[in-house]
């Protein structure tokens, strides 16, 4: 499922890119529709205006120049932003959190963390599940409420993928918290989880238990 590259770079210590996202193309459907009319119209008006003026008129000329602006101003606004839009967009999921990237000069973005995630939903119409598309409703514990995700491509397998990813986060934050917990009991130093390719996973260091006022012993 991965589409793009997203920086590595932007990903804390042990985060792995699990599948990466742009929305559905579906989305470029009303500006593609939008450039074929707008093509269209200013071809055929401009062609005609030779038939309706003389073609040594001043005015010829100026209303195939204001023809020309109108239409380049309405492709910009029709087409070309919402293309730009959707380049740019990137929905990433990694095996820590579900990241949400818009824009090309002014960027936007929102993270939810797997710990947080209470419930995953998605809901399609008719139209959208024609094109296998939808929306993913991801509820968090935290104070931010709700992250909706729009024109999801193949939004069920999405779903079921965010849950196994929430499951395998929480087993894991689980069996680092037991490990730790018995290795301190212990004594012994705690050794970092090891990831599904081997490699030690970085985890929070935790600081030691602080010493006990004289005459105080542990229960």
């Amino acid at each position: 499922m991965r589409c793009m590259a997203y920086p590595k770079k932007l990903l804390a210590d042990g985060e792995e890119i699990q599948f990466e996202l742009r929305p559905h193309w579906r989305s470029l459907f009303f500006p593609i529709f939008w450039l074929l009319v707008i093509v269209g119209v200013a071809a055929f008006t401009m062609s005609k205006l030779s038939t309706w003026l003389d073609d040594g008129s001043a005015a010829l000329s100026v209303l195939r120049w204001a023809i020309a602006i109108v239409a380049l101003f309405l492709l910009v606004f029709l087409f070309v932003r919402p293309l730009i839009a959707w380049l740019t967009t990137q929905y990433v999921f990694t095996n820590r959190r579900v990241i949400v990237r818009t824009g090309f000069i002014a960027r936007k973005g929102r993270d939810m963390p797997l710990s947080k995630v209470n419930n995953v939903m998605f809901e399609h119409t008719v139209f959208e599940r024609f094109f296998n598309c939808g929306t993913l409703m991801i509820e968090s514990a935290s104070e931010h409420g709700m992250l909706v995700v729009a024109n999801v491509p193949n939004v069920e397998r999405v779903q079921r993928e965010v849950y196994r990813l929430h499951d395998e986060d929480d087993a894991y934050r689980s069996a680092r918290s037991e490990m730790y917990e018995a290795q301190f009991r212990t004594g012994q130093v705690p050794a970092p989880l090891l990831d599904s390719d081997g490699q030690p996973r970085q985890v929070p260091q935790v600081p030691p238990a602080p010493p006990l006022p004289p005459g105080q012993s542990a229960d």
